[in-house]
């Protein structure tokens, strides 16, 4: 017989072995784990000569034979985890959300994440006792060590966590080749196909569609099996949280008001040099000398000083803040607004009303308190100056905190919008009265910040 083709006859043999295989764990893992049944449909198998082991671009679970084969000697148990590993790198987004982010660092911190939330499922498809070095690795991200977390509660690791965790460490090589090692399953390969792009991918869509399913699903007709799925859950709740601008969500507090500036935006080019034209130094039309603008006029801004809080988020957000406020459309020519430092009281109260004192603030700024975590005091204080009519109208108050205290009873009589820092992203309950906004560190860096890191 040819040679030749008894090596062809076997390559299609162990392809359809490796397919064969890959169906089995997909069976398996949906008999465990019925809330997986679109995700585990969702990746069609092709066999790839050069891919090492298994990997994905969101559509395709690319397999190597001969690679699938050898694990699959191992147990079916290693075949359904690399199986569940690509299929939470689609889940979370891990394949689209790299952007500027370091590659290396980026693909171990997928890697870490999604390892975490497998080794957090106690299904006996995919469990197994967990190394020495996750668990310590694990112990590090769960507890902020080397990245801000609130008091007493434990992170969600995310892969923009572990990243971050991984960008201040800045680990030696032989510990970054260590952590490689215990945490790489699959080949990472066809992420870079999927890039920044202008349009969303509908891969992507797709899957945040599956996602937010499977959260419904958690939640209500899986309630039995919830418990041994904290990790899942926790993972799904912080990717299918809605993100926000928060300049833009900034603007919502400014008012319509006019002033006196030349309108442009309303102005017909084409009557005025009609008239120039027609009559040399006469003009048909002229642009209105008054313009409707969206600007902030009275406004509070509250910072929590409490010791769960760090001095260069509120920096941060102070200057985030006034990126938006100092815009040339945003702000009257008279501004009224007041900066205040709380913790359990008012530490600070500052008056600011003119872009350099604005500027003079953030430059001299420092953080005053480290006590508790209470709300009631700057609202009292608040309440004070509008007793004493120091705002002609005030627009509302914003509320920098990353922990929980108490609140006021009584709806203020203006809007008041609460912003969390919370890298866990954890629900904190504010009054029906207030705005929640939750924000992560990373929306409130610039592209050359998130660049650095």
């Amino acid at each position: 017989m040819n040679p030749i083709y008894e090596e062809n006859v076997q390559a299609l043999d162990f392809i359809e072995i490796a397919t064969d295989i890959l169906r089995g764990a997909r069976n398996e893992l949906y008999l465990n784990m019925r809330f997986l049944d679109v995700a585990l449909s969702s990746l069609s198998f092709l066999p790839d000569a050069q891919i090492a082991g298994t990997g994905t671009d969101g559509s395709v679970l690319y397999f190597q034979p001969d690679a699938l084969v050898t694990l699959f000697r191992k147990g079916r148990q290693a075949v359904n985890r690399q199986y569940l590993h690509s299929i939470v790198h689609c889940l979370f987004s891990h394949l689209w959300n790299r952007k500027e982010r370091d590659e290396e660092y980026w693909n171990l911190a997928c890697d870490v994440a999604a390892e975490y939330v497998i080794d957090g499922l106690y299904v006996k498809a995919v469990h197994r006792p967990k190394s020495g070095l996750r668990r310590e690795l694990y112990r590090m991200l769960e507890n902020g060590e080397s990245l801000h977390t609130e008091r007493g509660r434990s992170a969600v690791v995310t892969a923009e966590r572990v990243y971050r965790f991984l960008c201040r460490m800045h680990p030696v090589q032989a510990q970054f080749d260590v952590w490689k090692r215990e945490f790489l399953v699959d080949d990472h390969r066809y992420w870079a196909e999927n890039g920044p792009k202008k349009s969303p991918s509908p891969q992507r869509q797709k899957w945040d569609d599956i996602r937010d399913r499977m959260q419904t699903e958690l939640e209500t007709f899986s309630k039995e099996a919830s418990g041994d799925m904290r990790s899942l859950e926790e993972q799904l709740s912080a990717a299918n949280r809605k993100r926000y601008d928060y300049r833009e969500f900034l603007r919502k507090f400014s008012v319509l008001k006019e002033e006196m500036q030349v309108d442009m935006d309303s102005f017909d080019y084409i009557f005025y040099n009609y008239g120039m034209q027609l009559y040399g130094n006469m003009p048909l039309i002229e642009p209105l000398e008054t313009k409707e603008l969206q600007k902030v006029e009275d406004f509070v801004i509250v910072v929590d000083t409490s010791m769960s809080c760090k001095g260069e988020l509120i920096r941060r957000f102070l200057e985030e803040t006034y990126s938006v406020l100092s815009e040339s459309e945003v702000f009257f020519r008279r501004i009224h607004v007041h900066i205040l430092q709380c913790d359990d009281r008012v530490q600070e109260d500052v008056l600011v009303t003119s872009r350099e004192e604005m500027q003079d603030y953030l430059e001299h700024f420092t953080v005053r308190g480290f006590g508790g975590t209470d709300f009631r005091p700057a609202f009292a204080r608040v309440q004070e100056l509008l007793r004493r009519r120091c705002f002609a109208k005030l627009r509302g108050l914003i509320y920098f905190t990353d922990g929980y205290g108490t609140f006021p009873v009584k709806k203020p009589p203006y809007e008041t919008a609460f912003v969390f820092m919370k890298e866990d992203y954890r629900d904190v309950d504010v009054p029906p009265w207030a705005i929640k906004l939750i924000i992560g560190e990373e929306e409130l860096m610039t592209a050359e910040e998130m660049k650095m890191i």
